[in-house]
């Protein structure tokens, strides 16, 4: 009897969606309407600065690692695969710094690098913290330092003023997607009032800078930013995290700055000391204009896409945009060094590195599961800039 029943339910739904179809519009369907599709989802868990005792464990043994995202990228196929340099044979100790949350992806870049030189050995000095690396490698005391950020300014001119060239820093990995303390991903935030469906790079400099290196004019309402109607003469708010800090060094760099120019922060700025706060004001300011890292968003905030150009796709930090380094706020992990010395001339260090930007180097950041691969065409990039250490 069950079975005739469930027999006579289909039959019953088959006859009762022949009668809808045959009831459906007259009309033909609206055409496709291109633009942006709109998604809402929960914001992430509060996120707390670690203790002092945290930072003092860290700083010995490495940041916990977090739980990797259920998401894992593929390799891209355009990766070269690695070839080592024949007839070489390696036989080198490398003294190396390192930010606390990058040690266990470079103690599994040295072991794979191993398994083709076992002659290879690299020490990672302790503390780890990337900004005691910096001053380290100034010093003439470590060989090579794996920065979880780009090097700070004080840092470069430090270099400079000892050596009198700047020091060689090369991408070596991405950063994450959104995991809390380890280099995530950046986003740009409105209050989720706002009607803005993007924002150019020359848009968020002449918000955000003073010095407007991309030519835009002074932004004072949300109408300089393109918005109309009630919004037109609705002042920008703008909120950011105090410098020095990796994630502003970030936006300054890639948004500001532009070649041979530096960019420097608008007066209107208003910061805070670290990025946990920056989305909690955004969400209760209707007319703010926000960026901090995707792991700190935890109020209710809209996120904009942003584009590079005019001419470029507007971007959302989506999984899938960030891991393909699509999303143009993306970060990546560098190696530098001190390009003329003894370690930097040493065949080891262009072959670590030739390593490490291959199809087998980045399969050891995907095997990781916290970071992201790089992709084909920034390895190329990284790869060019080694030929300015290695001359091959």
């Amino acid at each position: 009897m069950r079975n005739i029943f469930l027999l006579g339910a289909c039959l019953s739904l088959t006859v009762s969606g022949a009668s809808l179809a045959s009831d459906g519009p007259s009309k033909p369907a609206p055409p496709v309407r291109p633009g942006q599709t709109t998604w809402l989802e929960p914001t992430p868990g509060e996120v707390f600065a670690p203790s002092d005792e945290q930072k003092a464990a860290a700083q010995q043994s490495g940041r916990p690692l977090p739980t990797p995202e259920l998401l894992r990228p593929s390799l891209d196929p355009a990766l070269p695969h690695y070839t080592p340099t024949p007839g070489l044979t390696v036989r080198a100790t490398f003294r190396a710094g390192s930010s606390d949350i990058l040690p266990t992806l470079v103690t599994a870049w040295v072991k794979a690098f191993r398994a083709y030189h076992p002659g290879f050995q690299l020490e990672i000095d302790r503390p780890m913290a990337g900004s005691l690396g910096a001053l380290e490698l100034i010093k003439g005391n470590l060989d090579l330092v794996f920065v979880s950020r780009e090097l700070k300014p004080t840092d470069i001119s430090g270099f400079r003023d000892k050596f009198g060239y700047d020091p060689f820093s090369v991408p070596v990995s991405g950063g994450s997607w959104r995991h809390f303390g380890f280099l995530d991903a950046l986003g740009i935030m409105v209050h989720p009032s706002n009607p803005a469906k993007q924002l150019t790079f020359a848009q968020l400099d002449a918000a955000f800078s003073s010095t407007r290196h991309r030519g835009g004019k002074e932004v004072k309402t949300w109408g300089d930013l393109g918005l109309g109607g009630k919004w037109a003469k609705r002042p920008v708010h703008l909120y950011g995290i105090a410098p020095w800090n990796g994630f502003e060094e970030f936006v300054r760099q890639r948004v500001m700055s532009t070649k041979g120019k530096r960019g420097e922060w608008s007066k209107h700025v208003t910061f805070d000391p670290t990025f946990f706060n920056v989305a909690r004001r955004v969400a209760n300011d209707p007319n703010a204009l926000g960026y901090t890292g995707l792991s700190a968003i935890d109020s209710e905030v809209k996120i904009v896409p942003v584009k590079v150009s005019d001419t470029a796709p507007a971007l959302s930090p989506t999984y899938e945009n960030v891991a393909s380094a699509a999303y143009p706020l993306s970060r990546v992990i560098y190696l530098n060094t001190n390009p003329r010395s003894p370690a930097a001339a040493n065949p080891a260090m262009s072959e670590l590195i030739k390593f490490i930007l291959s199809a087998e180097g980045q399969a050891v950041v995907q095997q990781h599961g916290i970071y992201l691969p790089l992709r084909g065409s920034q390895v190329e990039e990284s790869r060019d800039l080694a030929l300015s250490l290695t001359g091959h």
